[in-house]
């Protein structure tokens, strides 16, 4: 049985029991469990470690119990989103440029540990609402900048990388923002769906 982590910050921690280790929360990662686990059955074991609130520098400073101790054969990270909205709310954001660095010293650890590992970068993303709407120039602005410093680090490295803002964009032609993000930053359900969507036909 393959190990597959799902890593990043409250979009992917989603309500996860931090306590039980086959709990998947009530996002996108219980959705790509479902439908890969279904079509493979007990060909994976799936994970979550997403934490809420993460930044790129907490999840570097937890690689080694939450990534390099397990062994994973797969992994996908979605981070980056608190990297600019724990400035705009409390400066305690990180950097673009130190985000692309911390970033890639990141992937170069898993690779030199874990060789043969599949690794799936997921864009991160934001849409207008109530938590995005008062800065949501700088926003857009800012992620984009983390956005185009995770596709240089996906292909330095050969990874996957799998695009985001632009489908959330495509759906707002579909249905307002507030049906895809409950505040422009956390998916609704259905923003959940895009995402496992992606992913799922990444892995797969």
């Amino acid at each position: 049985m393959k190990t597959f982590i799902i890593l990043g910050d409250s979009i992917t921690d989603c309500s996860r029991n931090r306590d039980d280790i086959d709990s998947m929360g009530m996002g996108y990662p219980a959705i790509v469990a479902a439908t890969i686990g279904t079509q493979y059955p007990q060909k994976f074991k799936f994970i979550n470690e997403g934490i809420s609130g993460d930044r790129i520098v907490d999840v570097y400073a937890r690689i080694k119990r939450d990534i390099l101790n397990q062994k994973p054969d797969y992994l996908s990270i979605l981070i980056g989103v608190n990297d600019v909205w724990h400035e705009l709310n409390d400066e305690n954001g990180v950097a673009a440029p130190k985000f692309e660095k911390i970033y890639s010293m990141l992937i170069e650890e898993i690779k030199e540990e874990l060789p043969e590992i599949k690794i799936f970068l997921l864009e991160p993303f934001v849409t207008p609402g109530t938590g995005t709407d008062k800065y949501i120039d700088t926003f857009r602005s800012e992620i984009k900048l983390r956005s185009e410093a995770v596709q240089r680090i996906a292909d330095k490295f050969d990874l996957t990388f799998i695009p985001l803002q632009k489908v959330f964009d495509e759906a707002m032609t579909k249905a307002p923002a507030s049906y895809w993000t409950r505040d422009g930053v956390h998916p609704s359900t259905e923003g959940h769906g895009l995402i496992a969507r992606e992913l799922t036909a990444a892995v797969l």
